[in-house]
């Protein structure tokens, strides 16, 4: 709670009297009963003002009408002086500063008005300073003859008091004598303050002090003279000037002689305004944070050390260090945890200006051709059911006689332009079948009569559902004399697929994709369910799409199969591509045709691009190759960075359960090169997932195009086996692997590559010993013999025991020794084994402990091959 201001308080500030302060303050208009009533800050203001307009000053107002009319400059110019010599030499700044005001003269008025208007003012100000002065010397004078005459008054109570005292000590002096000559007088000590120490002489009183050295007034100006103001004592110059706060004050104060030198340093600060201050409250920033940053430059928008920032991401539980990168969400986390606010950082100029590049592209939409996508378990039929509507033979040139990827085609029939995707159906192309789902429009599960639902059936009917697009069954391999639909149908319904038949809205086409039963009704059906749906797209405009397939041609470079969504799609276009962008230099339909241009649902195959993308990316067509490569090279950051996050970023937790995992752990180190991008990530999923606790597959590197040196250098290095899928090594990678050694294996279907890996892996697994109970014999009596010691009479109760495996002996189901057989015999003959329920003599090489009732365990050791 703040202190109010009294009239006393303030003329004790200003250093005025009270009654000339209430006298100024009823000038002013401002009437009070006493000097212990409240001044607001308004009454201080107001009374400030009737001052200065009471001692000449002008308002603001005026100055600020001039203000225009003038101009200020400052001129600060810097020396450096040498001072001294030999050690003594140092170097002193000099700073020179000049400010010159120029004042415009007022329009319509001549240097002669002008002149004249200054001497009047000179002349005004000259009177009012006279004025000033006469009242300044008044009010020295009356106060000076009020000093003199309380000065006059002290002294002469003094006077008087300096009498008594004189008084006083006669008679104490004549009590005394009295004392001295009576003979039973006791001497008393004269009184002390309790020290022993006489009491001092009463001093002068000194209120006239401050009036004996008072020296007489100088002349001063009407804007720093304040009535009741003394220079000679230590109280404020500028205490009369209400507008200064207490701090200016102190800051305007001159030193006083006498003063210590840390009192100078402080006042020193004070003006220059270079202290210290500290701050009342910590300082709460807004920190912007991407999808990741290092520990250090979180750090350094937080403005605190790094190490604590590590230290608190472990307590957090996160093991990172000053140089390593976090993701966004740990980052705010730790940043809340520090205080701080998060601000989600912007994603970057280049990305803004694609996006608002794409929104630009808008135009009228017309009816575009659906994009069916055939899926089914493998051997199913698909590939040959669009053999028959394409009219041509694809499956018959596949490897196996299985799809390994994703084919596009459009097809021109009687029900109009059709685009088809065709997917493998093996367990290996999971991804596929699922990248294959989200860019179509209506799914065709083809299941074979003969054959039923598959694992791979279920897999389709549950990407469908998760794109979310209407599902049409062709029950295909009806001319089969095994078919049979309706069973089918029945497995369907466990999926929640219900055919029309059954009251559900799927609808299922028998047909045969060998003769050609059926196939028109299943077009019929794509036709109806494409009505239904009102498929529209922008057919002009700059192209947008995806990414179907990928691959890296020797002759033509990085390949890309697309498929448009929106816009066209021509040759000379600049588009980004994930992280890979380009010139569109050439467009190839899927016979290999060479086309100019391609509209909504067409795939078509682009050459141009800076490198292979990964299937399932999507493709923009912008404007320039700068954006392109800008928004390329952005996105490539962005990937590096959260590898590197994902890489490093380990959780104490994380650290604590894998500890012992490794031990004992073998590791198949493999490189894989594959000829579209679609098999690599297929491939690479497939032989991971075969990795347990005895071995881990490591994939060291992968990629799209023949076998390199650089491939041969990198498994050599890492002693890995290289696999080629439908690729082949060129001569300097032959050469290295020749050299070296390494283990480089061809294949075109995909069963192989898991088997052959199994192989690789279980080789390297090596065997496992086994050891497998062969027979055991009960003790029935134990005989002593000179030759072998003691011989011990048994049963054969389980299995054969032989004389050439090893024995251990168990008392009360405890292994007592382990060992091997001396001897077996037989009626007094040696023999190789004794089967079950026959008696026999054992005698236990190096052990003649052995009692009746001990069973004697016969066993064997084996290898067996480890395998996946």
């Amino acid at each position: 709670m703040s202190q109010q201001t009294t009239i006393r308080k303030l003329a004790e500030l200003v250093n005025t009297p009270v009654e000339k302060l209430l006298e100024q303050l009823a000038e002013a208009g401002m009437t009070f009963s006493g000097p212990d009533q409240v001044v607001t800050s308004i009454e201080k203001v107001k009374l400030l003002g009737f001052l200065k307009r009471a001692h000449g000053k002008t308002e603001k107002v005026e100055a600020s009408d001039d203000a225009a009319k003038k101009i200020t400059l400052n001129r600060s110019r810097k020396q450096e002086i040498t001072v001294g010599g030999g050690k003594n030499k140092t170097t002193v700044d000099v700073v020179v500063r000049k400010k010159v005001t120029l004042v415009k003269p007022s329009e319509g008025q001549s240097p002669g008005d002008e002149r004249a208007e200054i001497l009047r003012k000179l002349e005004e100000s000259k009177q009012r300073n006279l004025a000033e002065q006469e009242k300044l010397a008044a009010d020295d004078k009356r106060r000076a003859d009020a000093i003199a005459a309380t000065r006059r008054e002290a002294e002469e109570a003094a006077r008087l008091k300096a009498e008594e005292e004189e008084k006083a000590k006669l008679a104490d002096a004549s009590v005394l004598v009295a004392d001295e000559d009576s003979p039973a007088a006791v001497r008393k000590p004269p009184s002390t303050h309790g020290h022993g120490h006489p009491p001092a002489k009463p001093a002068a009183p000194r209120a006239a002090e401050p009036a004996r050295g008072a020296p007489a007034h100088k002349t001063r100006g009407s804007h720093a003279m304040v009535a009741g103001v003394e220079d000679d004592d230590r109280t404020n110059r500028f205490a009369g000037q209400m507008h200064l706060s207490a701090s200016d004050r102190a800051r305007r104060t001159t030193n006083v002689r006498g003063k210590s030198k840390p009192q100078r340093r402080q006042n020193e600060q004070s003006r220059s305004g270079s202290g210290f201050t500290r701050p009342t409250a910590p300082i709460v920033r807004d920190v912007a944070i991407g999808e990741t940053i290092t520990v250090a430059d979180l750090a350094q928008k937080m403005a605190l050390k790094g190490g604590d920032v590590v230290k608190a991401l472990f307590k957090m539980g996160v093991m990172a260090t000053i140089n390593m990168s976090i993701d966004h969400d740990t980052a705010a986390l730790v940043t809340e945890e520090l205080g701080h606010n998060v601000v989600k950082a912007d994603a970057g100029s280049a990305e803004d200006a694609l996006l608002a590049h794409v929104e630009e592209a808008q135009g009228d939409k017309i009816a575009r051709p659906p994009v069916v996508t055939i899926m089914g378990h493998v051997d199913h039929g698909k590939t040959s059911l669009l053999d028959y509507i394409r009219r041509t033979k694809v499956a018959s040139g596949e490897a196996g006689g299985i799809t390994q990827h994703i084919g596009a085609y459009h097809v021109e029939t009687d029900k109009g332009v059709i685009s088809f995707l065709d997917t493998p159906g093996h367990a290996a192309f999971t991804s596929m079948r699922a990248r294959g789902a989200k860019l179509t429009d209506i799914v065709v599960l083809v299941v074979a009569a003969d054959d039923g639902v598959m694992p791979q059936t279920k897999e389709a009917v549950q990407h469908a559902k998760a794109a979310g697009v209407p599902l049409i069954v062709a029950i295909n391999k009806i001319d089969k004399s095994d078919a049979d639909p309706l069973r089918v149908k029945n497995e369907l319904l466990s999926e929640d697929v219900v055919a029309e038949d059954f009251g559900g809205e799927t609808q299922m086409v028998e047909l045969s994709a060998k003769t050609g039963l059926g196939v028109d009704n299943l077009l019929d059906a794509i036709s109806i369910q494409a009505e239904v749906l009102e498929l529209r797209a922008v057919a002009t405009g700059r192209a947008t799409g995806v990414v179907i397939e990928s691959s890296l041609d020797k002759g033509r470079g990085p390949v890309a199969t697309v498929l448009v969504q929106q816009g066209e799609l021509k040759k000379g276009d600049y588009l980004v591509c994930g992280v890979q962008y380009g010139r569109v230099r050439a467009l190839f339909d899927e016979t290999g045709s060479q086309v100019p241009s391609a509209g909504p649902s067409i795939p078509v195959q682009v050459l141009g691009l800076s490198g292979v993308p990964d299937a399932g990316d999507d493709f923009v067509v912008v404007e320039d190759e700068r954006l392109a490569k800008d928004v390329a090279q952005q996105r490539d950051a962005k990937r590096r960075e959260s590898r590197l996050v994902a890489a490093a970023g380990n959780r104490m937790e994380d650290i604590m359960a894998q500890m012992g995992k490794g031990e004992g752990q073998l590791s198949l180190n493999l490189v894989i090169k594959a000829d579209v991008q679609g098999s690599v990530e297929a491939l690479r999923q497939s032989l991971t997932a075969l990795s347990n606790d005895q071995i881990r597959i490591n994939v060291i590197s992968s990629g799209v195009g023949g076998i390199t040196e650089s491939d041969a250098n990198a498994a050599a290095t890492a002693k890995a086996t290289v696999i080629g899928f439908n690729v082949r090594a060129d001569a300097s990678a032959r050469k290295v692997i020749d050299s070296y050694g390494v283990d480089l294996r061809y294949f075109s279907i995909i069963y192989d590559v898991i088997d052959q890996v199994k192989q690789v892996a279980s080789g390297i697994l090596g065997v496992e010993i086994r050891e497998e109970i062969i027979g055991t014999a009960e003790v029935r009596d134990v005989f002593r013999s000179s030759k072998f010691g003691a011989v011990a009479g048994c049963m054969v109760v389980e299995g054969v025991v032989k004389r050439h495996k090893p024995i251990r002996v168990l008392r009360d189901n405890a292994v007592v020794f382990e060992g091997e057989l001396e001897s077996l015999r037989r009626f007094k003959e040696n023999v190789d084994e004794v089967r079950n329920g026959t008696e026999c003599g054992i005698g236990v090489k190096a052990y003649n402990d052995v009692k009746p009732g001990d069973q004697i365990e016969c066993f064997e050791r084996i290898e067996v091959q480890r395998t996946l």
